[in-house]
């Protein structure tokens, strides 16, 4: 169906890549940007027969591109269906994220393989709220040593018949890939994906420091969740996290929850990585926004205290951390007021950079002439107000 959204929206603070517009005019023609201009030369230009909604001097600013996502809601992009996804995108669209990768999580190949049909089917159908822009496979293809949260039951070797599969039946909706390069397997999983387009993380990985070289210099350019589930630093061998400082080809994903990460670490990372590097991600899954509770994953259970998730051992004690339940406007609060870094300083973290990385960036991540209408409008306390995907109110 073809889109139809048009409207000025008029005396915005808009925030596009060259200036902060004080008091601007974001031009809507078709469900696209056509322009964005200051407000006095819209008035001496307007056209009078276009509808005009009325920002009252509100932050205008790119919608969030969250490239690691797997749920919201009270729902999963593994074991939903075609409703509760859209539910899914009704809860992060509040949070004004107006496009994602559905992220899956480690199992067995037919459990995927439904899990990628499925989304595919709702990326055709379409969606109110968020867009989702394609799909983020976060395994199998890992190392059961820095498991995490995910299923070490369903780890395994890279399969060529398998990945074949996954490519086949997502119809060239993957976008990212996470994966441990250090496996066997692993490399020739990661060139498979690169001669098709798909950024490779290395993630859930024990790789040292040379092992990540030898990633990047066969395409990887990606690092799932920066200092979780890898090989930590160490002064004798730098590893994973060491390499994903070090190295200007990787960027970094962190989930800035407070909880994944040490206020004070993302503060070290965001002062010593290149800024266009940095990626802001939710890592949210299914019960986010929902009470505090029991839950389960792939089979493992899990709890939610003080909306923070751990799996449960089988003693009943805490596992690790289960994902988290962050949104990215709680990610962008978090990291200007750890950081001081400004709104302006801090939004290319959440909009361009995930979406270069995502291969959207042609039509998302900012708001430029052409791209798709997806903004959010925020008040002086950076809370969503009203978020748009492609011209219209989600």
């Amino acid at each position: 169906m073809k889109n139809e959204a048009t409207f000025d929206l008029a005396d915005a603070r808009l925030y596009t890549p060259g200036a902060v517009l004080e008091r601007g005019v974001l031009q809507v023609r078709g469900g696209r940007i056509a322009a964005a201009v200051p407000l006095q030369e819209w008035e001496r230009n307007r056209d009078e027969s276009v509808p005009v909604h009325d920002a009252a001097g509100a932050n205008a600013i790119p919608g969030f591109v969250d490239v690691h996502v797997h749920g919201g809601g009270g729902y999963d992009f593994m074991t939903g269906n075609n409703g509760s996804l859209e539910e899914i995108c009704l809860f992060h669209a509040s949070k004004g994220t107006t496009a994602l990768l559905a992220t899956t999580v480690t199992a067995e190949h037919e459990e995927l393989k439904v899990a990628v049909r499925m989304i595919v089917r709702a990326m055709k159908r379409g969606n109110r709220g968020t867009e989702v822009a394609g799909i983020h496979l976060e395994g199998p293809y890992l190392n059961p040593i820095r498991a995490g949260a995910q299923n070490p039951a369903h780890i395994r070797l890279a399969d060529p018949d398998e990945i074949r599969d996954y490519w086949v039946l997502s119809e060239g909706t993957v976008r990212l890939v996470t994966l441990a390069p250090e496996r066997e397997g692993g490399m020739e999983a990661l060139r498979f994906f690169r001669e098709r387009g798909v950024t490779v993380s290395i993630g859930h990985s024990d790789a040292t420091l040379e092992e990540t070289r030898a990633a990047v210099s066969a395409g990887a350019s990606h690092i799932t969740h920066l200092f979780n589930g890898m090989r930590p630093f160490h002064h004798r061998e730098p590893g994973l996290a060491g390499a994903a400082l070090m190295l200007p080809e990787l960027a970094v994903e962190m989930i800035c929850d407070g909880i994944h990460i040490h206020p004070d670490a993302v503060r070290y990372v965001w002062g010593t990585k290149r800024r266009d590097r940095i990626v802001l991600i939710t890592d949210c899954m299914g019960p986010a926004g929902k009470p505090d509770g029991h839950y389960s994953f792939d089979g493992m259970a899990a709890a939610m205290r003080g909306g923070v998730l751990h799996l449960v051992n089988e003693d009943g004690t805490e596992g690790s951390l289960a994902g988290s339940t962050l949104t990215m406007d709680r990610s962008l609060r978090n990291v200007m007021s750890w950081t001081g870094a400004s709104l302006e300083e801090v939004l290319p973290a959440l909009t361009i950079h995930p979406a270069r990385q995502a291969g959207l960036a042609d039509r998302k991540g900012s708001l430029e002439p052409g791209k798709d209408a997806d903004f959010v409008l925020l008040d002086d306390s950076c809370k969503v107000q009203q978020t748009w995907v492609r011209g219209i109110r989600a």
